[in-house]
C-alpha cells in the first residue's frame, strides 16, 4: 500500500507539477549560491576579525556580532508581538494579549509591551525567555493562553474565510451566477472550486466526491489564504509551524480512519498473496503507513516547504548586512544583487502558496479514496491508468 501511495503520488507530481520542480530546483540552486559564498568569505572575515580584534578591544567595547542565523530563526518564530521594523529606538510593532496562569499567581491578563520593546524587561513576576514566559524568580513554567501571532493571524484568516464564503454561497442562493453572470470574488473562486471537484475530488474519490468536497476545499482554502498571510512582511508564518500542520494533518488522519472499511482493514492487517514471514514484517509497515507515515508526509511536507521559502528570502536579505559587517562598500554593492534575488524568490513563494495547498489536499483526496477503496491490486491498476 505504501508503494502505491509513492507511484500515485509521483504520478500527480509528474502530470501537474512539473513547474513546480523546476521552482524547487532553483531554490536549491540558490540556496548552494547562498552557502558557497558565506564558506568563501567566512575565512576572509575569521581573518580580519583576527587581526583587528586587538585594536577593537583597546580603542572601544566589544561590539554585538551579527547573528543572522538567530535572527531569521526569530522572524520564523511564533512571538507575542506583530514586528515590522525598527529605526533606531523606535519599535513599529503590535503588542498582543498575554494570558497566563501559574499555580501561586493564579490568571494575570496584560499586554506584552510591558515585556518592553526587546523583551528584556520583566513584569508581574514574569519574564520573556526569547518566546517563552517563564517566572522571573526561579525561571519555572506557567500556562500560556496568550494571542500570539500565529494564532491572531490564524483567527484572521479564519475570519476572512467564512465571510468571504458566506457571501460567494449568498449570492448563488440568491440566483447570483446561477441564472446569470458570477459578480466579485464569485469569478475568482468559482474556478477554484471548480478546479478542486474535477481535478481532485472526483478523480481520487469517484461516485464519493460530493461527500467530502466541502473538507477539501475547506482545507484547501484555508491553508492558501494562511500562506499568502504569510508572505505579508511582518505577519506570522502560520503554516510554517508544526503545531498547524500537525493540527491538519490528525484531522485529515481522522477523515481517513472514518472513511474506511473491512476490505482495507483485512488487507492491512493480512495482506493476501504474500507468504507468512513477510507478512510478519509488512504488517506493522502497514499499520505505520496508516497511522503515522500518511499523516507525517502532509504535516512535514507543508511546514518545510513554507519554512524553506521564509529562510532563503531572509537568508538573501542578510546577506546584505554580512557584507556590510565585513566592509560597507560590500554591503552597498551587494544590495541590488540581494534585492533583486529576493524579489524573484517571493514571486516564487506565491506560487508555492498554490502549490502547497493543493499538494495538501490532493494528497489527502489520495488517502481518503484509498480507505474505502483498499486492495492493492485496485491502486496499481489505478497507477497503471
Amino acid at each position: 500500500m505504501n508503494d502505491s501511495i509513492f507511484k500515485l503520488s509521483f504520478l500527480i507530481f509528474a502530470q501537474n507539477l512539473g513547474f513546480y520542480m523546476a521552482a524547487k530546483s532553483i531554490k536549491s540552486i540558490l540556496v548552494a549560491v547562498f552557502s558557497l559564498i558565506i564558506l568563501l568569505f567566512s575565512n576572509v572575515s575569521n581573518a580580519q576579525e583576527i587581526k583587528q580584534a586587538d585594536t577593537v578591544a583597546q580603542a572601544s567595547p566589544k561590539e554585538e556580532k551579527l547573528d543572522p542565523a538567530s535572527i531569521i530563526m526569530d522572524h520564523i518564530k511564533d512571538a507575542h508581538e506583530f514586528h515590522f521594523f525598527t529605526v533606531g529606538n523606535f519599535h513599529a510593532t503590535i503588542p498582543l494579549p498575554v494570558i497566563l496562569y501559574s499555580p501561586t499567581k493564579g490568571f494575570s491578563v496584560f499586554s506584552s509591551s510591558h515585556f518592553g520593546p526587546e523583551g528584556e524587561e520583566e513584569y508581574n513576576g514574569y519574564k520573556l525567555d526569547k518566546t517563552k514566559i517563564i517566572v522571573a524568580t526561579d525561571g519555572s513554567a506557567v500556562y500560556d493562553f496568550s494571542l500570539t501571532r500565529n494564532v491572531v493571524q490564524m483567527l484572521i484568516a479564519l475570519t476572512l474565510l467564512v465571510v468571504l464564503m458566506t457571501g460567494i454561497a449568498k449570492k448563488y442562493k440568491n440566483g447570483i451566477g446561477v441564472h446569470s453572470a458570477p459578480k466579485g470574488w464569485q469569478n475568482v473562486m468559482e474556478p477554484v472550486i471548480t478546479f478542486v471537484r474535477d481535478d481532485v475530488a472526483k478523480p481520487n474519490l469517484g461516485d464519493q466526491y460530493n461527500k467530502y468536497l466541502p473538507y477539501l476545499l475547506t482545507v484547501f482554502f484555508f491553508i492558501l489564504i494562511n500562506n499568502i498571510f504569510g508572505l505579508i512582511p511582518g505577519s506570522a508564518n502560520v503554516t510554517g509551524n508544526t503545531a498547524f500542520t500537525m493540527v491538519l494533518g490528525v484531522i485529515s488522519l481522522i477523515v481517513i480512519l472514518f472513511s474506511t472499511n473491512g476490505h482495507f482493514w483485512a488487507h492491512i492487517f493480512w495482506p493476501p498473496g504474500v507468504p507468512f514471514l513477510v507478512k510478519l514484517i509488512l504488517i506493522p509497515v502497514e499499520v505505520a503507513g496508516v497511522l503515522i507515515i500518511k499523516p507525517a508526509a502532509l504535516i512535514i511536507r507543508l511546514f518545510a516547504n513554507m519554512v524553506a521559502g521564509h529562510i532563503i528570502i531572509l537568508s538573501f536579505i542578510s546577506l546584505i548586512f554580512i557584507f556590510g559587517a565585513m566592509n560597507k562598500a560590500a554591503g552597498w554593492g551587494f544590495s541590488p544583487i540581494s534585492i533583486l534575488f529576493t524579489v524573484f524568490i517571493y514571486f516564487i513563494e506565491i506560487l508555492v502558496a498554490f502549490i502547497q495547498a493543493f499538494i495538501f489536499t490532493n494528497l489527502t483526496a489520495v488517502f481518503i479514496g484509498q480507505s474505502f477503496a483498499g486492495g492493492h491490486d485496485v491502486h496499481d491498476d489505478a497507477i497503471m491508468l
